[in-house]
């Protein structure tokens, strides 16, 4: 790519703000009232912004990237198969949780109380994921300028539009649920279920190693990328935290829906304004907005294992690839998988059990793959020479050290307050909440002895990926 064809800080913000941000995640924060303003901040300073600076660094000055080449240069190709099965398990539970805010948002063009209907909303969401995976199958491709269209469609509309609905909301002093005192915006220690926040949040914030992919093609990165990732996370923090607040501010916490609480919202503003005509508009763009941004990652999470697969992990099975040219074992695999995951929504007493459930399977899941990531940081900052003209954290050793231990630090806490039950969703008991919690993450991990195993036994056919050279700083 040309000097004059590379990214501009502009375009580079708008690449990592879309990778981020979410409408979906708003109704999951704002159950937590007030005191998610300071879990928005916090989470941005321990893991926000030190994710996007570490994968930056390593995309920058490693030659093939991504999570299992960071973290098999690192610690080894098994450290590597474990960080990249940890990233695409995570997807296998994010998948029923936003089509279920699919599903969800639709059944206002039929019925809103459908959203609550579990048998509604696992044969909507089997239904959505089989039809993506299909399209997928055939090859397929959606191109770049429909994503983008998808993302401003069932992201930036609907998001200004519920931050202008609160300000009007507050401008003509119509009532609130909550209060920001001084007492009510940071979170009690005596109460550690407030807590439950952190997961909504941190989840809400992950991804930013996805966006890093683009350091190589920014002019003068050493400048450009620490500036669009200022006024991004800035973009990502008002946004998240401001339309949080308006589903926070307008519906009670009890009555706050994890799956359609966004459409939820605008039927309340818009009914207070006699505009329910749009209703009907904005759940559509929601729907368009949300699809598009599904269909690129029913194909993306498998590439992860791809790869890994070249070296031996997965049988030969997983590698083969249709007329299309597409892993269609790997494809096929991921829908079953998906499939059973979705029904969690059939043992939980209510949706927003098995939403909330799922998310924190999520959230737990892909924590761990970022404690792998920032510990590659570190370990790689010693054995990889990095040249003046890519871009580093600033600060030296003690800068990368600072950042890689703030990230640390948030993924630990977050991983830590995974295994509370909330008090504010209805899960049942609270030890069929930690045994089905407990179980699921057991269930995720057990199947990498195997893979570990299947490597052992087996002798490797293809050749190994070239290492880079290794020199230290």
């Amino acid at each position: 790519m040309t000097k004059l064809n590379k990214l501009n800080t502009f375009a580079l913000t708008l690449l990592i703000t879309g990778a981020i941000d979410s409408i979906r995640n708003l109704p999951a924060s704002a159950l937590f009232g007030s005191t998610l303003i300071f879990f928005f901040v916090f989470s941005a300073i321990v893991f926000l912004i030190p994710s996007a600076l570490v994968s930056a660094e390593l995309t920058a000055n490693v030659d093939e990237g991504g999570i299992y080449q960071w973290a098999r240069l690192a610690f080894g190709e098994r450290i590597g198969f474990l960080a990249v099965w940890l990233q695409w398990i995570n997807n296998l539970v994010w998948f029923p949780t936003i089509l279920s805010f699919i599903a969800g948002t639709a059944a206002y063009l039929i019925d809103p109380a459908l959203a609550q209907n579990k048998y509604y909303m696992v044969g909507i969401i089997l239904s959505l994921f089989w039809l993506l995976t299909l399209v997928n199958l055939r090859g397929v491709r959606v191109s770049a300028k429909f994503t983008s269209f998808c993302a401003v469609t069932g992201l930036i509309i609907p998001m200004i539009l519920i931050i202008s609905l609160l300000i009007i909301w507050l401008a003509m002093g119509k009532p609130l649920q909550i209060e920001l005192t001084r007492a009510t915006l940071f979170p009690s220690w005596q109460h550690t279920d407030n807590w439950m926040a952190l997961t909504a949040v941190m989840l809400g914030f992950a991804g930013m190693e996805l966006a890093s992919v683009h350091i190589k093609d920014v002019n003068n990165a050493q400048k450009t990328f620490p500036r669009a990732l200022a006024f991004s996370s800035l973009i990502i923090l008002a946004t998240m935290m401001l339309g949080s607040l308006a589903i926070a501010f307008v519906l009670p916490a009890d009555k706050i829906n994890l799956v359609n609480g966004t459409i939820q919202t605008f039927a309340y503003f818009l009914s207070a304004y006699h505009l329910t005509w749009l209703i009907p508009v904005l759940t559509i763009l929601l729907v368009i907005g949300s699809l598009g941004g599904v269909i690129s990652w029913v194909i993306s999470p498998v590439k992860g294992l791809g790869q890994a697969a070249r070296h031996g992990f997965l049988p030969p099975f997983f590698e083969k690839h249709n007329r299309h040219g597409v892993p269609q074992n790997l494809l096929i695999t991921q829908a079953v998988l998906v499939s059973a995951v979705c029904l969690a929504f059939l043992f939980l007493p209510s949706v927003n059990a098995s939403y909330w459930l799922l998310t924190a399977l999520t959230t737990q899941l892909y924590m761990l793959m970022y404690v792998i990531m920032f510990l590659s940081g570190l370990r790689l900052r010693h054995k990889l020479r990095y040249t003046g003209d890519t871009f580093v954290i600033p600060g030296k050793q003690a800068g990368a050290w600072i950042v890689c231990l703030l990230g640390l630090i948030g993924c630990a806490i977050t991983l830590l307050v995974g295994f509370i039950p909330p008090n504010n969703i209805n899960i049942g008991s609270s030890a069929r909440y930690e045994i089905l919690f407990c179980s699921g993450i057991g269930i995720m991990l057990l199947p990498i002895l195997f893979f570990y195993w299947y490597q052992n036994s087996t002798v490797l056919t293809a050749p190994p990926l070239e290492e880079p050279e290794l020199e230290s700083i």
